[in-house]
């Protein structure tokens, strides 16, 4: 049977299925749903891939990759998307932190491939940092820079300085004690040292990447290297907008990214992945009494159904939350390359054993999981 709708009717058949309603601002959130869309305070799903937090003057900032609907997302049509929460579960939207330059000489043309930007703060300088991948518009994956900005204000507008790649003509750290035979000789390299001499006049590539701080104040630059094979450990300048020269390369010739550093206890621990694209497979992490190490691989941190494809998302950050002990949330992103705004998020809790770490599935959970 038919029926004649006014248009009082429809407006309210409308309203009442979401139709209308779809980015209204929704309920306020009292716990974590791994997977699911994420609204912020407009009711919209969060828009900051690949990201990373800090915590300034009493608020957590979430920075990431602005995408895009359908493929072109995976590309940067925007830029760097910032948002601020007091209790981690509820995000307001604080606009656009760093923008695509509309100029297409610019390093950040729009369109080119700008992944895993991470803010730091710095005290001395009272400066907030900005690092990330930068892939030039229309190169591929061949540039492998590194891009950094800077910004008076934690939710920007940032400024980009430069992308370049790190280290150019440095050798990496040794500790005391470090057999001639690990170390690198570019008169005649291993097979699994020819990338990284191969790139030591120009510079080392710099893929995924993070930033960490220490206690000291000391910034760390973490990112994959030759090829992806390698991962290195760069020390930052004291403004943390440049490179020092020291750096190490942990798990020589295993191909890791998606690097995600923390420390506890005086322990410093590493999530990582394999090499797979956008597909997902099983995380690595590793573990060293140093940020210069020995840092020694461990297996695989997750646990039970999904386990060997991290639950089908990848590594981003590894968040310390305030005011709770060993409170530490594994942040990953679950791609969607074929619709890049569709990508959800993946936190889950950090479980210790010792100085033994795995990450479980939850379906739903809150920080109540730390008391």
């Amino acid at each position: 049977m038919k029926h004649k709708l006014s248009l009082i009717s429809l407006l309210v058949l409308f309203l009442t299925t979401g139709l209308v309603n779809a980015q209204a601002p929704a309920g306020k959130a009292t716990a974590f749903t791994p997977g699911k869309i994420w609204p912020d305070n407009k009711g919209v799903h969060i828009n900051a891939h690949g990201g990373g937090i800090i915590y300034y003057k009493n608020k957590y900032y979430w920075f990431g990759e602005h995408k895009i609907a359908g493929e072109a997302g995976n590309s940067a049509q925007v830029g760097v998307h910032s948002y601020s929460s007091t209790d981690l579960y509820n995000w307001k939207d604080e606009g656009i932190a760093l923008a695509v330059s509309q100029d297409s000489t610019n390093d950040i043309a729009k369109g080119c491939i700008l992944e895993r930007p991470k803010v730091v703060y710095n005290k001395k300088t009272g400066k907030f940092v900005m690092w990330f991948h930068l892939e030039l518009r229309g190169k591929g994956y061949s540039a492998a820079r590194a891009g950094v900005a800077v910004s008076d204000k934690v939710t920007g507008p940032f400024k980009f300085i430069r992308s370049y790649r790190p280290n150019a003509g440095k050798m990496p750290f040794y500790a005391a004690g470090t057999p001639e035979s690990e170390k690198v000789n570019c008169a005649n390299p291993a097979e699994d040292d020819k990338f990284f001499c191969r790139d030591l006049p120009g510079g080392q590539m710099a893929r995924d990447m993070t930033v960490f701080v220490d206690d000291d104040g000391k910034a760390y630059h973490v990112f994959s290297s030759e090829e992806n094979y390698t991962l290195h450990i760069a020390e930052l300048t004291d403004d943390y907008t440049g490179h020092t020269g020291k750096f190490i390369r942990v798990y020589k010739g295993q191909q890791t990214e998606a690097p995600a550093l923390f420390k506890r206890n005086g322990v410093y621990y590493m999530i990582g992945s394999g090499c797979t694209g956008w597909a997902p497979n099983a995380a690595r992490w590793f573990s060293a009494p140093s940020i210069w190490g020995p840092w020694t691989h461990r297996g695989n941190p997750c646990t039970g159904n999904g386990a060997n494809l991290t639950y089908g998302g990848q590594s981003t950050h590894v968040l310390p939350v305030q005011g709770k002990k060993d409170a530490f949330i594994f942040m990953a992103d679950k791609w969607a390359p074929k619709d890049a705004i569709d990508g959800r998020y993946l936190w889950l809790p950090i479980t210790f054993n010792g100085n033994d770490i795995s990450i479980s599935w939850k379906d739903e959970w809150n920080l109540s999981e730390f008391n």
